[in-house]
């Protein structure tokens, strides 16, 4: 089975990493085009993956657009669609990532109808669509998917809520290789040494700058611990969203908190700033489709606390693999941070049992087996 791939972007999130190890399996018989260039194709390059950048400039289509914004990015879609179309002529399926990406392949596959498959890593619901791109989405997948691959129950449910097919949803988690999370032992002190934070208590958050990721609440959360906890913001506002890196700001001196509160921008060290804090928080204000963190957060070795909506609620065990706490409630998620700040052998022994948990529900060697088995039906009706 011969693949190609479809991803919008050029920067590393959550999706991208998910969809480089799946793309890794099928090297040998894939490529995977993207709509921009940038450290994902690096990424892929890295692994000796086929990689094409098929535009040059970012599609204008958002997430909240509307239908007089929609019409306006016409002239960029119909030339990716025709390029994908030619390119899918030498492969049997149709895989695509991204909201972006699933238009355009929906829209090419029309043409040569082959396969196509859309690995949901959304929630399709107002939080985040605007009503005209949750309709749209909807109306491709049920017209034109042999297959919808949801990331989460919680992806599955908001999808066949929002109308899709129950039929042709699936759901598979997304999968780790534990090993890549294995740090040195020396590399913890040395990390806290860098930040000349050796004896505080560390919260890490990790994600992209974004009102719905919640770093405010965490920041907000600080103001209820004692002045011995430190938190780390680790990633950058990838999609317009610096004016909400200020708010933080603000908001960290309103809170007289500048000492506590480090931003750390974009790091290639992850498992390694994990493994070196006491804590790993999840804030995300609106259900989190997976939660691709708190997975990363058990494979350190580190305790994590989750904000309880969506696909987070399906990795996290209350008080035998982490915590939960309501979005937004940063009283609770502080009264978290002091019980792991005050009762270490607890926070260590949860930490622990999740380590293991995650090593075995979410391997990614399971992932790949249950994406091949859902593969390759569609091959059955289509001759390449």
């Amino acid at each position: 089975m011969k693949i190609l791939f479809l991803d919008q972007s050029g920067k590393l999130g959550g999706a991208e990493l998910s969809l480089l190890d799946v793309a890794t399996y099928y090297r040998d018989r894939s490529l995977v085009c993207l709509f921009q260039d940038g450290s994902f194709r690096e990424k892929l390059q890295a692994r000796q993956l086929p990689v094409h950048v098929l535009a040059a400039d970012t599609l204008q289509v958002r997430k909240d657009s509307n239908l007089l914004q929609a019409l306006n990015s016409v002239g960029q879609l119909i030339p990716l669609v025709n390029r994908v179309a030619e390119l899918s002529r030498d492969y049997d399926v149709i895989y695509t990532n991204t909201p972006k990406a699933f238009i355009i392949g929906a829209l090419a596959s029309y043409r040569g109808g082959h396969p196509l498959v859309y690995h949901l890593r959304d929630i399709i619901s107002a939080d985040h669509f605007s009503r005209l791109n949750r309709e749209l989405l909807i109306r491709l997948a049920n017209a034109r998917c042999r297959l919808v691959i949801a990331n989460s129950h919680a992806t599955r449910q908001a999808f066949i809520q929002a109308g899709g097919r129950p039929e042709i949803i699936k759901v598979v988690y997304n999968g780790f290789n534990p090993e890549a999370y294995h740090v040195c032992e020396g590399d913890h002190q040395h990390i806290r040494h860098q930040l000349a934070l050796d004896d505080r208590f560390l919260v890490g958050h990790f994600s992209r700058l974004s009102p719905w990721k919640g770093q405010h609440v965490l920041i907000e959360a600080l103001q209820y611990c004692s002045e011995h906890v430190v938190a780390l913001l680790v990633g950058d506002a990838l999609f317009g969203e610096d004016s909400y890196v200020a708010q933080l700001h603000q908001q960290i001196e309103s809170l007289g908190l500048q000492h506590r509160v480090k931003f750390l921008g974009f790091r290639s060290d992850i498992p390694a700033l994990m493994n070196a804090c006491d804590l790993v928080t999840h804030t995300s204000t609106a259900p989190e489709p997976f939660g691709r963190v708190i997975i990363e957060g058990m494979l350190c070795g580190t305790p994590v606390v989750a904000a309880a909506a969506g696909g987070a609620t399906e990795l996290v065990e209350p008080g035998t693999t982490g915590w939960l706490t309501p979005p937004k409630d940063a009283k609770a998620l502080a009264e978290v941070i002091m019980t792991c700040c005050t009762q270490h052998d607890v926070a260590s022994s949860i930490a622990q049992q999740a380590h293991e948990y995650a090593k075995e529900r979410f391997s990614l060697a399971k992932t790949n087996q249950q994406i091949e088995q859902l593969l390759e039906p569609l091959l059955s009706g289509f001759m390449h």
